[in-house]
């Protein structure tokens, strides 16, 4: 669990079920992502992300809005699991209802989820998505990393012909590493 000063970071509890099922069932939130999803996804998505939680492998946690408790979104790391240039260990990654979009929150809670990766010993965290994602793109950049042109790929996991199957991939080093 972390906290920001306008975030709390945590766990999902099944209370969190109906709110995540509305943020990923809009076509407008999750248009970078080949489908939206239904109820029973959605409820999948959040039984894998406890899942890693338990197991490890990640931490896309809750993001919830200080004010007033509302369910923002996801925001998290986690271990990868395709192939990308020089097999970095984990992604930084959010999911925000457009409600929140463009008030800085994705950076806010990313930047906190990065800084844990540090302490963890990470020597670099990385971030990828969609090439027409330019919304993700500006967030990846405010968190100071850098494109790697030479790390961009097709997803192996999107359709060859599909519009979202070109990736782009950003680094981000640790600072505290030679």
């Amino acid at each position: 669990m972390f906290e920001t000063p306008r975030l709390i970071l945590r766990p999902w509890r099944d209370d969190d079920r109906d709110a995540f099922a509305a943020i990923v069932g809009d076509p407008q939130i999750m248009r970078f992502y080949p489908r939206t999803r239904d109820r029973a996804a959605a409820d999948g998505w959040i039984d894998k992300m406890i899942a890693g939680l338990r197991d490890g492998t990640s931490a896309f946690l809750a993001a919830e809005r200080k004010s007033d408790k509302a369910l923002i979104g996801l925001i998290g790391t986690g271990q990868i699991d395709i192939e990308l240039r020089g097999n970095p260990p984990e992604e930084i990654g959010w999911v925000l209802d457009k409600r929140y979009w463009g008030q800085g929150l994705a950076v806010e809670g990313a930047s906190a989820h990065i800084a844990h990766a540090w302490q963890r010993g990470l020597p670099e965290i990385v971030a990828f998505t969609a090439a027409i994602n330019t919304p993700s793109q500006r967030v990846m950049e405010k968190l100071g990393m850098a494109r790697d042109i030479e790390g961009d790929f097709l997803h192996p996991r999107i359709p060859e012909d599909h519009p979202l199957r070109p990736h782009v991939l950003y680094r981000l080093p640790n600072p505290q590493r030679p």
